[in-house]
């Protein structure tokens, strides 16, 4: 791996799991020294956070780790229904039915009784969101839709645990690989945006609540989304 790779990985996970909160200085010398790198392929990582939103050069010498407020969210999500509305729609035309009725069948088992539970059901969104990129055969629309689920995770983590919101996903997911493993591309694009809706309002709820937003949340305790 180079070490500008390296440290785009390293630096993109600790603002993620929020190790580097919102306003954080990325210092050149001190990032260098402590990643390991040269000064050259650190500010190639610098320059792909702040493409990729995650950084925000402040002047020529000063990038800090951007802000994620509630505008922020609500902008992400516009263009989250953009992207999976129209991905659940491919995939009920052009996917493996047999792949996507085993994911439905798989979120119907799931349980979040443990903290390994709610470890596997991320998993599981994982091989979700991985069999719908394969399903819809278009470069550009995934490609968008990874850029999307970098922030998604950061706006995951500033959500509260909430089991019935959790419960509440599980379900729908479970009815958006059933729709589109029957090929309805309708019940399956409705779907998605009933999920989102609810994803959105549950991250804004948590986020206006006195606890709500906390940066030491775990990410094995994040709001479903």
């Amino acid at each position: 791996m180079r070490a500008s790779d390296r440290a785009y990985a390293i630096l993109l996970d600790e603002i993620q799991s929020g190790v580097l909160a919102p306003g954080a200085v990325l210092a050149e010398v001190e990032q260098s020294t402590r990643l390991g790198v040269s000064r050259t392929p650190l500010r190639e990582a610098l320059s792909r956070l702040t493409t990729d939103g995650l950084a925000v050069q402040q002047s020529p010498r000063v990038t800090v780790v951007s802000d994620v407020d509630t505008s922020d969210i609500r902008e992400l999500f516009e263009l989250r229904r953009a992207l999976e509305e129209t991905a659940a729609r491919l995939a009920a035309e052009r996917g493996d039915a047999s792949a996507f009725a085993e994911l439905a069948l798989a979120f119907g088992q799931a349980t979040l009784t443990h903290g390994d539970d709610l470890d596997a059901y991320y998993s599981l969104i994982a091989q979700f969101d991985a069999q719908l990129d394969a399903a819809v055969v278009n470069d550009y629309l995934t490609s968008a839709l990874r850029n999307v689920r970098t922030h998604l995770v950061r706006v995951r983590r500033l959500a509260r645990d909430n089991p019935d919101r959790l419960a509440a996903s599980v379900a729908e997911h479970r009815l958006i690989a059933s729709a589109i493993a029957a090929r309805d591309a309708d019940l399956a694009a409705h779907a998605t945006h009933v999920h989102l809706h609810n994803a959105l309002s549950s991250i804004l709820t948590a986020l206006d609540s006195p606890t709500g937003g906390s940066p030491a949340a775990s990410p094995s305790t994040q709001g479903a989304a």
